[in-house]
């Protein structure tokens, strides 16, 4: 959604006045595919059931939430998905999902537009049946989901592709850019691959390296700083977008994100984080409301709390303006919601040269630098004769 000066007013207020108004629920963590890269566990642990999903609808509508995305897992994996959307089109939301579409067919598209979903985001990793097919583990994948695509299309739904990019389909960004202008809708390229969500850090070793990412990032169809540099000075260009709720604005001034200032995220089993990506449990919508949690909760406001201004390294950063550093990758990846991490320096040094600054250098290396050659550096000798203190 773009940012004008009315959406930019409304973000806002909603940050001053602390309301949710951007909330991602995941319905289901079950999937019928098995993406290599997914950080979920894809068994059904107790996920919340349709009542359950009605009330906690109720109190986001209470609170403030204006747009909702529904996701998983896969969605229409929940056999009263279409009930759950009619009922929060009742509340008024502005509803968006968030599926890998191999089960909507064209009646389901209809339904869809029926109940007047704005958006329907679509992962596709390559035009290359092959390389999509072995990443999702499901032969054929490639095949419905575009059949899908159509199906949305002709009823005149708003379609988007996203395309997370790894070692397995580095190349295909290419084939995506050919793929989404022959169908008319826009994509995202998204080089954010996670921990799993209970810390397994294994997923990792998929991320290309920034020296492979280098091509994508010179890219002036895709980077504008490697068109531009001179006229987004100050500004973070992203392949995604760095706010949790995906919509960048002035009114994040000295906040690292959305999460928890205007926007949340809910589990199937109804635990509240700030964001999917930041694994700090708020509270559990079983056992509490969620205006309790939201304004009340000690970890929801600790993460409030934050100001870029107060990070004790990357507030001292020479080329701050050139990092997309996330505070949930921080947490999981550095272990500090405050700190730096490795993959944000090396993006935010490998951006800033794209850009035209010369050696640029984060500001946590150049503190690993100077911590790794001041104990390089021999203990002078003193004679004994200029021994200081000595009479």
């Amino acid at each position: 959604m773009p940012n004008t000066p009315v959406m930019d007013g409304l973000i806002r207020r909603t940050v001053q006045r602390q309301l949710p108004w951007s909330v991602h629920v995941d319905l289901t963590y079950r999937c019928n595919e098995r993406c290599i890269h997914c950080y979920l566990d894809h068994e059904d642990h107790g996920e919340m059931k349709t009542q359950e999903i009605k009330n906690v609808l109720e109190q986001l509508a209470q609170t403030g939430t204006l747009f909702l995305t529904f996701s998983g897992g896969e969605i229409f994996l929940r056999a009263d998905l279409f009930e759950l959307l009619e009922f929060a089109r009742s509340l008024h939301f502005d509803i968006s999902l968030k599926t890998n579409a191999l089960l909507i067919d064209s009646e389901r598209a209809r339904k869809l537009r029926e109940l007047s979903v704005r958006k329907v985001q679509i992962s596709i990793y390559s035009a290359e049946p092959d390389v999509h097919d072995a990443i999702t583990k499901v032969r054929g994948s490639l095949e419905r989901t575009l059949a899908a695509i159509r199906f949305l299309q002709a009823e005149g739904l708003q379609v988007k592709i996203a395309c997370p990019l790894m070692k397995q389909n580095l190349t295909a960004y290419r084939n995506v850019q050919a793929l989404a202008a022959e169908l008319g809708v826009p994509y995202v390229l998204d080089m954010t691959i996670t921990p799993k969500m209970d810390g397994d850090m294994s997923l990792l070793q998929l991320r290309s390296s920034t020296k492979e990412l280098l091509p994508i990032l010179q890219d002036a169809s895709l980077n504008p700083r490697a068109c531009s540099p001179s006229s987004l000075e100050g500004e973070t260009i992203s392949m995604g977008s760095a706010t949790s709720s995906g919509i960048e604005s002035q009114a994040y001034e000295d906040i690292p994100c959305s999460a928890g200032h205007n926007s949340c995220y809910i589990s199937p089993y109804g635990d509240v984080f700030p964001c999917v990506q930041m694994p700090v449990a708020t509270g559990n919508l079983r056992k509490q409301t969620f205006e309790d949690i939201w304004f009340r909760s000690e970890e929801m406001n600790r993460v409030r709390a934050v100001r870029e201004s107060q990070l004790p390294i990357c507030s001292k950063c020479s080329i701050r303006q050139y990092c997309e550093r996330c505070p949930g990758l921080a947490q999981m990846e550095g272990g500090d919601l405050l700190g730096a991490y490795e993959r944000a320096c090396e993006l935010a040094e490998l951006n800033a040269r794209i850009a035209g600054v010369a050696n640029p250098v984060s500001a946590m290396h150049a503190e690993k630098s100077n911590s790794k050659n001041s104990r390089s550096i021999p203990a002078p000798t003193v004679a004994p004769e200029v021994r200081i203190g000595s009479n």
